[in-house]
């Protein structure tokens, strides 16, 4: 005599390969979403990717579309192992098993499988992030900083994330349970989830929609500002809800009438059709899944490009090998001593110049926060800090001919205008912040000549205009500029000794990071408050890390060495790409693993058909024809839809951050097509290695 226990335990036995895709998918999101989570909350990571910078939302904003991805993903899982749970409960049912005596058993199991799946990808996540990071350090690039810590707070995401994968799982379990028609609940894993069919326009009304939301959210914080003269709140990124919807019906589209017309061949591929459309409801979430990750796959690889190329091409295109600017009150080595450090590895120094410049205090419109998020626009006497050259040195400096009429000032932009972000062109009085001397001034355009761009920004004056405000400047506020080239091929030695020498001559005094602003300062001060820099909401430099991302980005007295930008480029960004790259490996995976999971389940849930289909004397070559085409939209819809609305976004963050795409910015994005080939080859390759999986699984 059989037992109700043991007949339970003979159902789950045959039911293995379902309760281990469930197992599996429960497992690699846990695993993918502690992996990122660890990567988020990394000391690593956040003492190098700025507070409140882009580099950080853009890394929140990815993890919230791997959280989105996963979250459906586990969800359907779930709703697939129950849907092959159902014939095993309808047939304890119709043995005599009531829903009452079946639940403790049914919760045990979901229980067991939920947590022991959970918890193994919430362990494997560490070694994951070991192991991918270690590699990254090993093949790619090393240096102190990128030595891995943990801060275990990233638990609390795994853990929330763990919490909803056992209540869906169980609440899915006490659904199946309150049913009462045997015969539904027995054939449930055989019934179809149509799709409403809408007509063809839903694919052009996608895309529209997909324009409309992506132009919709990243313009609307701007409009908001303006018209309300306040931050704008999070709600206004529901704003982006129209891609989502754009998205969802392109995959409709793919699945109830494909992207081939159907008049001259009105049954081609009719099954493998009709299959697809049949079970719709999964397919079209499957694809907006696999999109969105593959979108978020695409974003957060194009930050390597984009940075990598504007760098490269940025340092390639110096005039000189070597650029610095010190205070003058900094005893800083001259030419003379310069040449002799050069003799010491064989080298030769020319073309150098100097050129002096004064700081000045610019005044200007400055917006002042508010109560609450708003926030209004006041003439600020004490701006900013500004280094002024005269129109004789910077000639001489630049070799360009310039001319500035008295009481007018230019700014010195790259060719292409993209650093203006950083320059003042609303200042009317320049103030001497020795004498306390003022010049009324009016803005004039801007001189090119990028080596003196940065974030401290450079301007020119007249000459007479020059010679009048900087009489009675201190050393203190004063300072000179220089430039030269190696006569021949540069060593790395000699530019690694010089950068150190360099850094030795300056004193504590000048220890601060670029946008700490003197001026402000004394600004803040004459208002009776304390300057933010001298917070602990400032990056801090320090002489003893001069190897760190933070001191070679951010020292205000930073030198432009081309041999060492070139040379060290990988090793002090590389938290910043090691992070994006890995990003892009977790989004990748995921949508990779959701795909293969999808063409996996078409095998189980159609066997039968295809079991039909052999009897009726179809060939193995027909048979295969009909998998691929069961497949093929679920790789290639998410990979061509993903990538190419990711390419055409990111084109368009580029034309809008400046109105112009910049030469730096075309190479980038020429890169960034050429790694999307690549992932698109990889994506290939599993494809075909899912299709030999679902040969198997069908017997083909």
């Amino acid at each position: 005599m059989i037992t109700l226990k043991q007949l339970e335990k003979k159902l789950q036995k045959a039911d293995t390969k379902i309760a281990g895709l469930y197992l599996f998918c429960n497992f690699v999101s846990l695993l993918l979403i502690t992996a990122y989570s660890v990567m988020m909350f990394s000391p690593t990571v956040l003492l190098v990717l700025p507070k409140g910078g882009d580099s950080r939302k853009q890394m929140t904003a990815i993890f919230v579309l791997a959280l989105f991805g996963c979250v459906v993903f586990t969800v359907y899982a779930s709703g697939l192992f129950f849907r092959k749970k159902a014939k095993q409960l309808g047939t304890l049912m119709a043995l005599g098993a009531s829903g009452r005596k079946l639940l403790p058993g049914l919760l045990k199991e979901v229980l067991l499988l939920s947590s022991l799946s959970s918890l193994a990808g919430i362990l494997a996540g560490f070694p994951f992030v070991i192991l991918l990071w270690n590699s990254f350090r090993l093949f790619l690039t090393d240096s102190a900083q990128m030595e891995l810590k943990f801060d275990f707070k990233c638990l609390y995401l795994s853990a929330a994330f763990f919490v909803i994968v056992v209540a869906f799982s169980c609440a899915n379990a006490y659904r199946y349970l309150k049913r009462t028609n045997i015969m539904e609940v027995m054939h449930e894993e055989h019934r179809n989830e149509p799709v409403k069919e809408l007509g063809t326009w839903c694919a052009p009304v996608g895309i529209l929609l997909i324009l409309a939301g992506a132009i919709l959210g990243y313009f609307s914080p701007y409009a908001y500002e303006k018209l309300f003269s306040a931050f704008p709140p999070a709600w206004l990124n529901l704003l982006y809800a129209p891609v989502f919807a754009g998205l969802y019906l392109i995959m409709l589209h793919t699945v109830v009438h494909g992207w081939s017309s159907r008049k001259k061949h009105p049954y081609k591929n009719l099954i493998a059709r009709s299959m697809m459309k049949f079970q719709g409801k999964q397919t079209v979430n499957n694809l907006l899944v696999s999109t969105v990750l593959t979108a978020g796959t695409a974003f957060a690889i194009f930050y390597i490009p984009m940075m990598s190329v504007g760098h490269s091409m940025e340092v390639n295109s110096r005039p000189y090998d070597y650029y610095y600017y010190y205070r003058a009150d900094q005893r800083v080595f001259d030419e003379e001593e310069i040449s002799v450090l050069a003799a010491k590895y064989d080298l030769t120094m020319k073309d150098f110049k100097t050129a002096p410049y004064v700081s000045l205090a610019m005044d200007g419109i400055n917006m002042i926060e508010d109560e609450g998020q708003n926030f209004h626009y006041e003439h600020i006497p004490f701006l900013e800090e500004g280094k002024f050259f005269s129109e004789t040195a910077y000639e001489a400096f630049t070799g360009t001919e310039i001319s500035i009429a008295p009481g007018k000032y230019m700014a010195v932009s790259n060719t292409e205008e993209t650093g203006i972000y950083y320059l003042n062109s609303k200042a009317e009085v320049l103030t001497n912040m020795v004498t306390g001397s003022t010049l009324s001034v009016s803005f004039a355009g801007y001189a090119h000549y990028d080596l003196l761009v940065d974030q401290k920004g450079c301007y020119v004056l007249n000459d007479d205009d020059y010679e009048l405000i900087a009489a009675g400047i201190s050393p203190e506020w004063g300072g000179n500029a220089v430039v030269f080239n190696m006569d021949g091929k540069d060593s790395y030695l000699f530019a690694q000794d010089f950068f150190y020498t360099f850094i030795s001559f300056f004193g504590p005094e000048c220890e601060y990071p670029i946008y700490y602003d003197r001026v402000a300062k004394y600004q803040s001060q004459l208002n009776g408050e304390v300057y933010w820099g001298d917070t602990d909401r400032m990056t801090s430099v320090s002489y003893a890390e001069p190897d760190t991302t933070d001191f070679r980005y951010y020292w205000t007295y930073m030198p432009k060495i081309r041999i060492l930008d070139q040379t060290d480029y990988l090793r002090t960004f590389s938290v910043f790409l090691m992070m994006f790259l890995f990003i892009s490996i977790i989004c990748s995976l995921a949508s990779m693993i959701i795909s293969y999971t999808r063409c996996m389940t078409i095998a189980f849930n159609n066997r039968y058909v295809f079991e039909d289909l052999k009897r009726l004397g179809a060939s193995p070559a027909f048979l295969k024809k009909e998998i691929k085409g069961q497949a093929g939209p679920v790789f290639k819809i998410p990979t061509i839809v993903g990538m190419t609305s990711m390419y055409l976004l990111y084109m368009l963050l580029m034309f809008a951050n400046d109105g112009k795409i910049t030469s730096s910015e075309i190479g980038g994005m020429a890169v960034c097509l050429f790694i999307l080939i690549l992932l698109a080859g990889i994506y290939y390759l599993i494809y075909r290695q899912t299709i030999k999986s679902m040969y198997r699984q069908l017997e083909v």
